[in-house]
């Protein structure tokens, strides 16, 4: 779906309601969710999928994140195991995404799974897709709502900015609370994690009382968020920088001289992960070269380390 421009939704009874008055009359939505914004299509209309990879200029070959209102929906469209079960009363809803088998009769459109006989899912914690998805009472896929392989969004204004015009609607929920896309975990064979993110590997480990396999570079793309360039900036990205090249703006983290911003002057990972994509963005838009500063490689600290290698990887 092609419109001229993209309404800002308020997030009251009336925006809610025309949102998803759209997401079922086969529209593509941008929604807020705790990680980032997410571009919503009803997951069971194969040409409203499409209409997402349209909009993003996203490959077809990489799969999508559906989104459900409730950890119960989820046995409708995946087969459903105990390691699931635990980690769904760990983590949902919130930031995980889980990769699960499909399940006969799940009536999800093939271009969600890219072809794929597996689903990733999820379900949201923000208030706001939280009474979205309630309200449509369906799966929405919702990757992120940026052009395909760009910065992600983390405020509505930075959807619009990407795709205004491009997609019916965006529902305004204020600004993501974490900033980075979901943890993916794999339980399709042995529990493995996937994509890093805010739940970090110890707290899986934790809930699921094992080990999970270590994420391996697959030989074709099995989940979303796999893809080597990602998150990208226009600008050259280069890191772990402790004394930046004159013509490029610094990045900091950390008590760090110099720096054009600074992702948490404190050394607070979880305040860099809010920060990054936003900070990425406003440095994008006045620097040609973005150095920057080293990343802890601990917690969630893996997560940011992940988003900017995939930032600054060879396009």
């Amino acid at each position: 779906m092609t419109v001229s421009s993209t309404p800002l939704l308020c997030p009251d009874p009336e925006g809610l309601a025309r949102a998803a008055a759209l997401l079922r009359a086969g529209a593509c939505v941008a929604l807020p969710t705790e990680t980032v914004y997410g571009l919503g299509a009803d997951a069971r209309n194969g040409a409203a999928v499409a209409g997402i990879y349209a909009a993003k200029g996203r490959p077809s070959f990489n799969p999508l994140i559906v989104h459900i209102a409730r950890p119960e929906d989820a046995a409708r469209y995946v087969v459903w195991p105990e390691t699931a079960a635990r980690l769904a009363a760990a983590f949902w809803p919130g930031p995980l995404t889980l990769v699960l088998p499909l399940r006969e009769g799940h009536g999800i459109a093939s271009l969600v799974t890219a072809g794929l006989d597996s689903l990733a899912i999820r379900c949201p914690a923000h208030p706001v897709a939280q009474t979205l998805l309630a309200g449509f009472d369906g799966p929405v896929a919702a990757p992120s709502a940026n052009p395909s392989g760009k910065i992600s969004p983390t405020q509505a204004a930075h959807v619009i900015e990407g795709l205004t015009g491009r997609i019916a609607a965006v529902l305004d929920g204020g600004a993501a609370e974490i900033g980075l896309e979901s943890t993916i975990v794999s339980l399709t064979g042995t529990p493995s994690l996937l994509r890093h993110g805010s739940i970090t590997r110890e707290m899986l480990e934790a809930a699921l009382g094992a080990p999970l396999a270590k994420a391996t570079t697959p030989a074709a793309i099995t989940a979303p968020g796999q893809l080597a360039s990602h998150y990208a900036p226009d600008a050259a990205l280069r890191l772990n920088v402790t004394t930046p090249a004159a013509d490029e703006a610094l990045l900091g983290f950390g008590p760090v001289e110099r720096a054009a911003l600074n992702l948490s002057a404190a050394g607070d990972l979880r305040e860099a992960a809010a920060n990054l994509f936003a900070m990425l963005r406003a440095l994008d838009a006045q620097a040609s070269k973005i150095a920057v500063s080293p990343i802890p490689a601990r917690g969630i600290g893996l997560a940011i380390n992940d988003r900017l290698t995939r930032a600054a990887a060879p396009r």
